[in-house]
């Protein structure tokens, strides 16, 4: 494929760090886009040109999105604490990104004569709660209700990055696609995390719960984030899941295991509702998700299929 020019809008996160370093790896001309002046430095030496800006400031986020001259643009904003949201606080800073970020982002990159958008969006689109057995597909209804109303705001936002990159796109501004990504693991700050504590024998499973997430290993992220740059269709939605849904507690018993830990010790889900309510719900959730039309549409394949060969590839992690 001809070289591209590409901007990541949070090219230090999660998702934008391994991104931009596999972008340059191919060949592609890389801006970076930070907020933070002291992350310059880690966005160059990958190999991509840094710029700081911050991506609630529209006129920040235009000037430079202009000054790249980008053919792409890759929507990677999050500002979510490194070990991984706690309480439902600390998803409010990317609740503004996914609203107001977005926003900016889009008139930047179409203002700028970008070609395609790719958005970093999340499974959190289908919302809280229980949704039975039958994995969800992209074209299913999106129900407003959430078992707590101080949810809706976070599912809101998710949706809103997406109606807004599918809006811009409905009206030939600019090629749109978001990815609904299940749950990030592999080389990640919260993983890290997550290791460091079960060795410590201070991350433990809780007792009562019945849900289960779908999760992503960061290293197919990425694949698929390039698959849609380069090949995904204008307008369309792609789950970005692995093959099964697991639940918190099991995620946990195969991460101790892959790096040898003890099993971790156990609380009961009330103890949790009481003092960590986000948490609480998060791990309660049941959500099958179907990652049929990524495979056939992009043609991605997943190199860990589930957590269970994810997380045997981190052995030695979390020391």
């Amino acid at each position: 494929m001809e070289p591209m020019r590409v901007f990541v809008a949070g090219a230090t996160g999660a998702l934008g760090l391994p991104l931009v370093r596999a972008l340059v790896a191919r060949g592609h001309h890389v801006v970076g886009m930070t907020r933070s002046p002291s992350k310059r430095d880690t966005i160059a030496r990958l190999g991509a040109e840094p710029v700081v800006a911050d991506a609630l400031d529209g006129k920040q986020v235009e000037t430079a999105v202009r000054a790249s001259r980008p053919t792409h643009v890759v929507h990677a904003l999050t500002a979510l604490p490194a070990t991984g949201p706690m309480r439902i606080s600390d998803l409010r800073p990317t609740d503004a990104l996914r609203t107001t970020g977005t926003r900016n982002l889009l008139h930047a990159a179409v203002a700028a004569g970008a070609r395609r958008i790719v958005g970093e969006s999340m499974v959190l689109a289908y919302g809280f709660g229980d949704h039975g057995p039958v994995p969800k597909v992209e074209s299913d209804f999106l129900s407003h209700e959430q078992p707590r109303p101080w949810l809706r705001p976070t599912v809101d936002a998710v949706r809103s990055m997406e109606e807004q990159m599918l809006a811009a796109n409905a009206t030939g501004d600019i090629e749109a696609i978001p990815l609904r990504y299940g749950f990030f693991y592999g080389p990640t700050g919260a993983t890290e995390y997550i290791l460091r504590m079960l060795r410590r024998r201070r991350m433990p499973t809780i007792r009562g719960i019945q849900g289960a997430w779908p999760y992503i290993h960061m290293h197919d992220a990425v694949a698929a984030a390039i698959a849609a740059l380069e090949q995904g269709v204008p307008g369309e939605v792609y789950n970005v899941v692995d093959d099964e849904p697991v639940s918190f507690n099991e995620f946990l018993l195969r991460a101790a295991a892959s790096i040898g830990a003890p099993p971790p010790r156990s609380v009961p889900l009330g103890v949790v509702r009481l003092l960590a309510p986000y948490v609480a719900y998060s791990v309660s959730t049941r959500l099958a998700v179907c990652n049929a039309k990524a495979k056939r549409a992009l043609g991605w394949s997943l190199q860990f299929p589930t957590t269970r060969e994810g997380l045997a590839a981190l052995e030695g992690a979390g020391g």
